[in-house]
């Protein structure tokens, strides 16, 4: 599968199938806190990144090989921002043909100000844009958005969104420490969630690795400081263990770099994976992830997470396979 992953356990809607629309990492963003690392470079073109039919024939492979209960959302979203792809509104209506599964689109939101755009997301049932700052200022420094992206068209494109926009609008606010959780930050954030009026706001923290080895998640005093400051319909969205789906590929490294281009594993969660899969095989798998050359790890927060090998992080230190023999993967440690 080129585009289809998962289902993968989600902290907010079950069993997700994920479709992915883009290369890694096309993206209007360069978020601090981005678990798939740097966007190099910046892009905010719409267009086809890849073949549309192609993408809904796996689709409709994936959801005749799943039995019901095995799915719980349908989401849109993967290696940058999904409403880049132009063929974003068609592939939502045809997936609503295939199934009668909810469908979820994860975006940054910051081409929420074109109508076509709002046209396209109005068909999903759910839209989780984000809001991670309540002042141009503060917006830049985090989000690091294309010039074309700015926060009064991030704003005004939500706001117009939720007018027009019946499904669950549900928005979400990434914490980090010393950055965005003080009280006049969030009183900032407050203002601008009352007038988009979102169903419910979504306190997420970075607890997989961020671009920026700077970055830390907000503290418990923070989060509650969020929860008092945003109000009742703030949420603390907590990280989920589940069970990920490798069906579908030939080997386990296939079905890794599958997940792991879009969702950065834990070393320990890509072992309890491997031994679903293979039981007594998993040093192997490793081993041939390792020397597929297209996997790296990443540390932060004293923690091992195997990510692709195409995304970027900072302070990098590379051990290419010719001074390294038998390692043919990058591996990049980038710990304080």
């Amino acid at each position: 599968m080129k585009y289809i992953y998962g289902p993968v356990p989600s902290r907010r809607l079950g069993q997700s199938l994920g479709i992915d629309t883009i290369p890694l990492k096309t993206c209007n963003w360069n978020c601090v806190y981005c678990q798939l690392g740097r966007t190099v470079p910046l892009t905010n073109e719409r267009k086809i990144y890849f073949p549309t039919e192609e993408i809904l024939d796996e689709v409709q492979t994936v959801l005749a090989n799943h039995a019901p209960g095995d799915i719980d959302w349908v989401t849109f979203v993967g290696s940058g921002e999904p409403t880049l792809h132009s063929g974003l509104g068609w592939l939502i209506q045809q997936v609503k043909q295939l199934t009668d599964l909810p469908i979820a689109v994860i975006t940054n939101g910051a081409l929420l100000y074109l109508p076509d755009v709002r046209r396209d997301l109005a068909q999903a049932d759910a839209v989780m844009p984000s809001l991670d700052a309540g002042t141009a200022v503060l917006y830049r420094q985090l989000n690091r958005p294309h010039p074309e992206v700015t926060f009064t068209r991030l704003v005004d494109g939500l706001e117009a969104f939720r007018q027009g926009y019946s499904g669950q609008l549900w928005i979400e606010v990434m914490l980090m420490q010393g950055l965005n959780d003080s009280e006049s930050a969030l009183r900032d954030i407050a203002a601008v969630l009352r007038r988009i009026r979102p169903d419910e706001v979504h306190l997420n923290l970075p607890t997989r690795p961020p671009a920026e080895t700077w970055v830390r998640p907000s503290d418990e005093e923070g989060l509650l400081r969020a929860r008092a400051i945003l109000g009742d319909v703030a949420t603390v969205v907590h990280p989920v263990e589940g069970s990920f789906d490798l069906s579908g590929f030939e080997t386990a490294v296939e079905a890794i770099i599958s997940i792991i281009t879009r969702h950065p594993m834990r070393q320990e969660e890509l072992e309890r994976t491997l031994d679903r899969w293979a039981p007594g095989r998993v040093q192997t798998a490793l081993a041939e992830l390792e020397a597929s050359g297209q996997a790296q790890v990443i540390e932060r927060y004293g923690i091992r997470f195997w990510s692709a090998a195409g995304s970027r992080y900072p302070d990098e230190v590379q051990s290419q396979a010719a001074n390294a023999p038998g390692r043919a993967h990058q591996r990049r440690s980038t710990q304080n």
